[in-house]
């Protein structure tokens, strides 16, 4: 299987790679994710048309759309696909059908309005339905009229039907419901794009090194989830790593402000079967307007990543906000990361555990920022644990973070657990990256809750309080290596064995340039 997952990846890169020409890697990740989303759905239309033919001997690609009969066909096919799978597709609107439209007579056809209609149509087939809001503007960043594409419609015609065409000869076995490979390799492109996005990856994407550590802390001791969420979810990337480590997730939950990222965290949840009626992903700023249909939800796991160090409004109208009001104080406009911190917090059931990525100076900085520290910290005894990450995990920054984990009901309310995790790496290239052993070795730590030397530090909550509340890792984790004690009498039996060695080179090298007829250089 493993063979066969990074064979598809393999597949799939090379694609992207090979024809995006010129074009901007992040520009050409919203056509290649976007047309791979395509051919799954059309591949998955077939699929589950050919169930319903299969009594008539009837296969879904030759149902000739023009005559009453297949009209008739449609019409019943498309009544239970809307409500199954949430959208519908025409056999003439098929992934296969435009290839082979694209490629007649073996020269590249003109087929982007035809395209662009049918992009449109997947769209359009779900109003009215319960998935409207789900298959909503989902192309819409698949915009085939861009310059990017080519100079001329000919050329933009031509890479697209290349793209279609290496595409349509790949088998995404999505017949195969044991195994999850294409929603797999889906999610490494998504990876592969940001590694090379710079700072713009980090509007969409999560390493998942990063993500593992998260999604493994969320559900210790857990094997199912009723529910999971994230107020920034990006991709989805983190959302669907949860999953990884349950044997069942309720629904997924999430909210994106970038309209582009949040098409694809849809695309990324149908890609990994997630079932339109199990999440829901809402497009808009979090702090300022959170999800009408998440709001009054409270989630048995939240994982976030929020942009480090945001700006936001800080309107004093939120202080009569249910998500910041008990504080009394708001997070800077310049720093929104406590803010985050809030409004998750809100939205944590009481038996849930909620896992973020922060920049290090959540932990000590002043003014509201302390004030909200200390009130999470001495009014509600939230905070779990902080774990001190490496610097430069991150694409787009190298700035050391850490992870803070929150519980409403601690099993542990009498002490906080501290892990120095920032030396534990590898260095790959320019990036630092958590191997597998490390992301163990954080996450076994958390479990156990242990000190152990230079590493970690269960710390009582009156010793935090001695400290003002202040969180910085170095206050609770002694990793002061002492230096080795030196030993004049060494030091000085050693420069005496130099001043003898010297003097014997010296020595030599005044022979040398006596016998050269030469001055010696000293």
């Amino acid at each position: 299987m493993t063979e066969q997952k990074q064979k598809l990846e393999q597949q799939l890169w090379n694609i992207a790679d090979s024809l995006r020409g010129n074009m901007d890697g992040n520009d050409f990740k919203n056509y290649i994710l976007g047309f791979i989303f395509y051919k799954y759905l059309s591949d998955k239309m077939s699929l589950f048309a050919n169930v319903i033919l299969e009594p008539d001997n009837l296969k879904f690609n030759v149902i000739d759309v023009e005559t009453e009969t297949g009209t008739e066909y449609l019409e019943a096919i498309k009544g239970e696909a809307l409500d199954s799978l949430g959208y519908f597709l025409k056999p003439n609107e098929l992934f296969s059908e435009l290839t082979r439209r694209g490629n007649a007579d073996g020269k590249a056809k003109f087929i982007l309005n035809d395209l662009a209609k049918v992009l449109t149509n997947i769209e359009q087939s779900t109003m009215g339905s319960e998935s409207e809001d789900d298959f909503g503007n989902l192309f819409e960043d698949l915009d085939l009229t861009s310059s990017k594409l080519g100079k001329s419609e000919n050329a933009k015609n031509e890479l697209i039907v290349k793209v279609l065409s290496y595409l349509n000869e790949i088998d995404f076995d999505i017949n195969n419901t044991e195994s999850d490979i294409l929603g797999d390799a889906y999610e490494y492109l998504i990876g592969m794009f940001a590694s090379g996005a710079g700072k713009k990856a980090g509007e969409f994407y999560t390493p998942q090194q990063v993500s593992k550590i998260l999604a493994k802390i969320v559900t210790v001791d857990k094997t199912k989830l009723k529910s999971v969420y994230d107020p920034t979810c990006g991709s989805g990337s983190l959302l669907l790593r949860v999953a990884k480590e349950v044997s069942d997730v309720g629904t997924f939950n999430g909210q994106e402000s970038n309209p582009t990222t949040y098409n694809l965290c849809r695309m990324n949840m149908i890609m990994h079967n997630v079932h339109y009626k199990r999440f829901d992903i809402y497009n808009e700023d979090t702090l300022e307007n959170p999800s009408p249909s998440h709001i009054d939800q409270r989630f048995e796991a939240i994982v976030a990543n929020p942009p480090f160090s945001a700006n936001w409004s800080a309107s004093p109208l939120f202080l009569s906000d249910d998500r910041f009001s008990a504080y009394g104080k708001l997070a800077p406009k310049s720093k929104a990361d406590f803010a985050f911190v809030q409004h998750m917090v809100h939205q944590l059931d009481n038996n849930g555990t909620m896992a973020c990525v922060l920049p290090h100076g959540v932990l000590f900085r002043g003014a509201a920022e302390g004030h909200i520290r200390t009130f999470i910290i001495e009014e509600r005894n939230y905070l779990d644990a902080v774990i001190g990450l490496p610097a430069n995990i991150f694409y787009g920054t190298s700035i050391p973070t850490c992870i803070l984990v929150l519980k409403k009901q601690r099993e542990h309310n009498k002490d906080i657990l501290f892990i120095d995790a920032s030396q534990g790496f590898e260095k790959v290239k320019t990036q630092n990256y958590l191997q597998d052993s490390h992301i163990e070795t954080i996450v076994n730590t958390y479990k156990e809750r242990k000190t152990i030397d230079k590493y970690s530090y269960v710390a009582k909550l009156s010793e935090v309080a001695e400290n003002d509340y202040n969180l910085n890792i170095p206050r609770y984790v002694d990793t002061f290596e002492e230096e080795t004690p030196v030993v004049l009498a060494e030091v000085s039996k050693e420069l005496k064995t130099l001043e003898t060695n010297i003097a014997k080179t010296d020595a030599t090298i005044a022979d040398f340039c006596k016998q050269l007829n030469i001055e010696t250089p000293f």
